[in-house]
């Protein structure tokens, strides 16, 4: 079985597609769970994932990597899959995570992803991370791995540590240890669809600027914050 993990904060507007195009998969609905861990929303995110999700319940632990590992600590699948509320999974994304993980030396899978919001500036802001993606994959110098498009062997998972409970930088940081538990595997077919709305809201050079500002220091800073942003 898959585990599919999905952490929410005031997502009513968009938690209802995501779970739709996982309803909408190729393989049984038996092969693979959802679950939904939420931080505390205050709008109709739960009520609404509840009508798709097999669990929803509220993280205990910090940040968006801490709502992934709760989600992942109750997981019963023997890989687990991240994605986010404001994403949208391409049909064959469970059974081609599947096939992924036929080779037992792999610990870790990731793909890349489009802009839901289709414009020329949107897609060439996606095209530069998918190419830092294959180029570290295939030159094997680092992986560039995002939160809303990966998938891990559970127990490898576990042995490495688990996500990093910071503000950003937790879906990187984490694929420096899963390279101990084995191989990482780029798979181009599954395509995310990602939405750029917080680059709408808060202009792409300001938020990639926040962004490495507060992976560059550690992942958390005072200076500002990546999380729970509010968004029109």
């Amino acid at each position: 079985m898959i585990s599919v993990i999905i952490p929410t904060f005031n997502e009513e507007e968009n938690i209802a597609q995501c779970l739709v195009s996982l309803s909408h998969q190729t393989v049984a609905r038996t092969t693979y769970e959802v679950i939904v861990v939420d931080g505390g929303s205050k709008d109709r995110t739960c009520e609404i994932a509840r009508k798709y999700a097999d669990r929803v319940f509220t993280q205990t632990s910090r940040k968006v990597g801490g709502a992934r590992n709760d989600g992942i600590d109750a997981a019963k699948g023997d890989i687990v899959a991240t994605t986010d509320a404001d994403c949208i999974l391409p049909p064959s994304w469970i059974a081609d995570l599947m096939k992924d993980f036929d080779d037992p030396a792999v610990a870790q899978v990731y793909g890349p992803v489009y802009p839901i919001e289709d414009s020329i500036g949107n897609r060439f802001s996606l095209l530069l991370a998918n190419t830092f993606s294959r180029i570290g994959y295939y030159s094997r110098t680092f992986y560039y791995t995002l939160g809303c498009n990966t998938a891990f062997r559970k127990d490898a998972f576990l042995r490495a540590g688990k996500y990093r409970c910071i503000d950003a930088g937790d879906d990187l940081e984490i694929a420096l240890r899963m390279l101990d538990q084995g191989k990482i595997r780029f798979d181009g077919r599954l395509k995310v669809g990602f939405s750029m709305r917080r680059y709408k809201q808060y202009g792409t050079f300001k938020s990639l600027y926040e962004w490495i500002y507060i992976v560059s220091h550690g992942g958390e800073t005072q200076k500002y914050s990546y999380t729970q942003k509010k968004y029109k």
